[in-house]
């Protein structure tokens, strides 16, 4: 067998060469990408020489290339466009990798170089010193200092928690994917997803949110919003092989107990330690001091929505949450004479993907040229190269835009490559994967307002990686603290709404006429609609997540009651559910550590991105040449090689407020 991973890529730009790439190729991959690393870390352990920075730190950070260029291929393949073959290499992958990692950041021979490297405290430069104090933070937070008893049971801790987190993922998946609502009468489906939804002569709901929220939003039986609402929210809570309470109650024990083998008293306390929030009080205090406006603005729009529904004559059962989303599009209809689904013909994906890349070229200089010669991994998927103003290659960016059900939920970005300067001028490979409906061959795809400003999003997270202007990998890009990550992808909203982008890309698709300007008049009042309830689905999640990670003790706790006495405490709403209930909330359970004690850094981003983004504002221009090249210098090219409070400082000129925040939540 010919396997390309043993091979130089002589694809363009070395781009992975999917149309040769098979799963089989994988395992051996995996073994030799091991065993390497392996004989680099051994190198090092034995060099005779005295610890030095080069011999010792880039010397770490330059072992592991071969192994991080298969892990990113497979990891994002798997999560992309997955099959029983990638699955089971997965399951077998995931407890293997994790041993990996714990040979490494357990070898107590490494560790003593480092060190002592970081004792010597040598004059570095800037970016140097930050890798030498993250390199050590990160393995004493990975247990380097424990004595070896505390090792071996963090190593069996981090393997189980890699196989019960991959399990979760895959569970997720199957069990999103096994439920459809069938409808055989047209009558039935909402005209927007008539086209979307139609198979072999009838019409299917499925739990993507591409499918059912608008389902949700607009369908008038609600007999069948009740059915599929309950499906959705019942993922991974099925008491099928599916079924994901019982790994739920393993994780949070291990997280719990890996935690207080490192010193900390729960497992927020260790998550939060490497954060710009710092510690879980900071961090719920800023949910605590959004929720009770929030409480206040739902129960005002809970009112509006208890009369809409009783204005049908419905007045038993009340509101309830799966009348939620039906009755405020009627309300928002009422008040502002806006119907959602009048501004999808403006939003066509095309010209979206267009408006994201010109907004990266007026306040970045970048421009974008379709590359249909690269390899692809599904025939979905585009690729783009990225130039700067001087035509010099930046790196490749590929689109996956599409849902199908080899993918799973939500939109996210990642990195076939990090950029760097290490081991030479590596230009970074980023990919952005969202879930939109395909509609049938010849008509145009429409995006919701939500669904373009997602879109967004997923590309300013794609803009951290391809302008990462970094030496050191693993300082690269979004490798970066979890609360600062989601700056550089927030901010990037705010230019949607900008004029500048609606008059030149919000573009009727049939007729090319602009958005209205009373449309868009509309829009803009309707903004803040709706907003208690987003921001408390939010919140609970938040809540919930710290709560898992709080846990002190050994009790193995019953999932729902556990979910529901909390929301009980914080006063949750009765009409409105989380976000992500605990048995499909992939962010926190879906990876060894992801958003575990983390998800509150939506929020936290939050007042970065609406402060930060205030500078443009104070300028009078949302595309401000010398506010956009701090923005470039301090945050999209930084990467991680400073304190992000720092960074933030220096673009800003102070510490961030949430002014900026509770204005454009109209909470104020």
């Amino acid at each position: 067998m010919t396997n390309p991973f043993f091979s130089p890529w002589t694809t363009p730009h070395a781009v992975p060469p999917f149309d040769q790439i098979e799963p089989a190729h994988f395992l051996p991959a995996f073994h030799e990408g091991i065993r390497l690393h392996l004989s680099e870390i051994e190198a090092i352990t034995t060099n005779p020489e005295p610890p030095t920075f080069p011999n010792s730190i880039e010397a770490l950070e330059r072992a592991g290339a071969f192994l991080s260029r298969v892990a990113d291929v497979f990891g994002n393949l798997n999560a992309s466009h997955t099959n029983p073959e990638l699955q089971a290499i997965a399951r077998e992958v995931a407890p293997l990798m994790a041993n990996h990692r714990s040979a490494i950041m357990l070898n107590a021979a490494l560790f003593a170089r480092v060190d002592a490297v970081h004792a010597q405290s040598p004059t570095l430069p800037a970016e140097a010193s930050r890798l030498l104090t993250q390199t050590h933070k990160h393995f004493v937070r990975a247990g380097a200092q424990l004595a070896p008893d505390a090792k071996s049971r963090l190593a069996a801790i981090d393997q189980s928690l890699a196989s019960l987190t991959n399990q979760f993922e895959q569970n997720l998946l199957a069990d999103t994917a096994a439920y459809e609502l069938i409808l055989p009468d047209e009558a039935d489906v909402p005209p927007s997803l008539r086209a979307t939804a139609q198979r072999d002569g009838h019409w299917v709901i499925t739990l993507q949110r591409s499918s059912i929220e608008p389902f949700l939003q607009l369908s008038p039986r609600r007999d069948l919003r009740r059915t599929a609402f309950e499906a959705w929210a019942a993922r991974g809570d099925n008491g099928n092989q599916y079924d994901n309470k019982a790994l739920i109650a393993e994780i949070v024990q291990l997280r719990r107990e890996r935690a207080q083998l490192l010193g900390y008293p729960h497992y927020a306390a260790y998550s939060l330690a490497d954060s710009m929030a710092k510690t879980p009080a900071a961090a719920r205090a800023l949910l605590d001091q959004l929720w009770q406006p929030a409480l206040a603005a739902a129960q005002r729009e809970t009112a509006e929505l208890t009369d809409a529904l009783e204005a049908e004559g419905i007045d038993t059962p009340p509101l309830e949450a799966w009348d939620w989303r039906y009755y405020a599009e009627k309300v928002r209809l009422a008040k502002y004479d806006l119907d959602e689904e009048q501004l999808k013909p403006y939003f066509p994906l095309d010209n979206m993907i267009d408006a994201a890349f010109w907004v990266a070229n007026q306040l970045f200089g970048l421009s974008f040229t379709v590359r249909p010669d690269l390899p692809v991994y599904h025939p979905d998927v585009r690729a783009w190269e990225a130039v700067d103003r001087a035509g010099a290659h930046v790196g490749i960016f590929y689109g996956d835009y599409y849902a199908r059900p080899s993918k799973r939920s939500g939109a996210w970005m990642n990195s076939f490559r990090d950029q760097q300067r290490l081991a030479g001028d590596i230009t970074p490979i980023v990919t952005n994967n969202l879930n939109f409906n395909k509609p049938p061959a010849g008509l145009p795809t429409l995006l919701s307002y939500d669904d373009a400003t997602t879109l967004f999003h997923e590309f300013g997270h794609a803009l951290h990686g391809l302008l990462s202007n970094v030496t050191y990998p693993s300082l690269s890009g979004t490798n970066v603290v979890r609360d600062w990550v989601e700056m550089p992808s927030q901010i990037y909203e705010h230019w949607l709404s900008e004029p500048a982008v609606l008059e030149r890309f919000a573009r009727h698709f049939e007729t090319n006429e602009p958005l209205p300007p009373e449309l868009l008049a509309k829009r803009k009042a309707a903004q803040n609609f709706n907003q208690g309830f987003a921001m408390i689905e939010y919140l609970a999640s938040s809540y919930v997540d710290f709560e898992w990670h709080l846990l002190e003790d050994d009790m193995l706790r019953d999932v729902r009651q556990s979910e529901a006495g909390w929301l009980e405490q914080i006063g949750m709403p009765r009409e409105i559910i989380m976000r992500h209930r605990s048995p499909h909330f992939a962010h926190i359970f879906g990876s060894p550590t992801g958003y575990a004690a983390g998800y509150y850094s939506y929020r936290w981003s939050a007042v970065l991105d609406t402060d930060a983004f205030a500078a443009f504002e104070e300028k009078g221009d949302a595309f401000d040449p010398e506010v956009a090249a701090d923005l470039l210098r301090y945050v999209y090219a930084s990467g991680g090689t400073a304190d992000p409070m720092e960074l933030y400082q220096a673009f800003r000129g102070r510490e961030p407020n949430t002014d900026a925040l509770m204005r454009s939540l109209g909470f104020v």
